[in-house]
């Protein structure tokens, strides 16, 4: 025990260090800053990965002491996001849980600093981000459609529809923040995994695209919700804003649902993995087949397609 307590230390000093680096890259280098943005919470990773979540928590609190003691109060809301975040996924790891178990528990955890950061913002700086983030694309908005006006063009749906979007950004504000903090915490883990894989840890994959499905009750609450935009719902009610929130996050739902098919026909017919993944590129690229994806989502979840065809087999 004596022995491991300098070691620890050393190892967390060393660790430390590399989060301090990393934070005035973010902070100090625009450019660079947003690659290292994503390395933040590696470092904890790492070490409570390897000495546990005690260890980790209270390298934690030294890295807020001493982030606020050299860069002052405008690193704490990074490091409230990143340290936390980290411990809690290299907990996750230390625990052994499933790919799918440490992407929920980073999701989760960086969910709840973008919303704490948000909320904070708004009460103690009275400044709300997505309206500075509304201004901003309006101006860009502006001036676009004044080089098209200058060029002889007139203003045309797609211009139209781009201000629609981001006059509504305030309303789906909850939705946006869910899908950063899984975005953030999924390109974490991939990045942490890749490393720890690299330092000879054990760390458990996600299984195959053509594996992933969602519970069939995603059905319901897509058609219910598919059925409310139908009937129309007033703007500003309630449930208007939950409609509006729910939305998105179903269509990836049933896109994810309709990947992993298509993913699993293609397996099924021993076709190179080279074709679904040009599938993926082209529904991207050309929105209608995006839609095509998302009912093949639908009916998959709805009539369990793969199952049939398992058994068709």
């Amino acid at each position: 025990m004596e022995e491991e307590t300098p070691n620890l230390i050393k190892e967390g000093a060393f660790y430390l260090g590399i989060y301090l680096l990393l934070m005035l890259m973010t902070l100090l280098i625009p450019v660079v800053g947003l690659i290292s943005l994503f390395l933040l919470s590696i470092p904890f990773i790492f070490f409570t990965k390897k000495h546990g979540l005690k260890a980790g928590g209270s390298l934690g609190i030294l890295a807020f002491f001493i982030t606020f003691l050299i860069l002052g109060p405008i690193a704490l809301p990074l490091s409230l996001i990143f340290v936390v975040s980290g411990v809690v996924i290299g907990e996750c790891y230390r625990r052994k849980k499933t790919a799918f178990g440490v992407l929920l528990g980073g999701a989760l955890t960086y969910i709840a600093g973008f919303v704490l950061i948000y909320v904070g913002s708004i009460v103690l700086l009275d400044v709300n981000p997505i309206q500075e983030f509304q201004g901003a694309m309006l101006e860009s908005t502006e001036v676009a459609d004044e080089m098209m006006l200058m060029m002889g063009v007139e203003e045309g749906v797609v211009l139209e529809s781009v201000e629609e979007f981001i006059d509504g950004l305030l309303v789906i504000t909850p939705v946006l923040l869910i899908i950063i903090g899984v975005v953030f915490a999924f390109i974490v883990q991939f990045i942490s995994a890749f490393l720890l894989k690299k330092k000879g840890y054990d760390i458990e994959k996600f299984p195959p695209l053509r594996e992933w499905g969602f519970p069939k009750a995603f059905i319901w609450y897509y058609l219910f919700t598919y059925l409310i935009i139908m009937i129309g719902v007033e703007e500003g009610t309630a449930l208007y804003t939950v409609t509006a929130n729910l939305t998105p996050i179903l269509y990836i739902v049933m896109a994810i649902q309709g990947f992993a098919l298509v993913f699993y026909y293609f397996y099924q017919k021993r076709v190179n993995t080279a074709i679904p993944v040009i599938i993926v590129v082209i529904s991207f690229l050309f929105p209608i087949f995006l839609h095509i994806v998302r009912i093949l989502g639908i009916i998959d979840l709805g009539f369990d397609l793969r199952k049939r065809m398992n058994a068709q087999k």
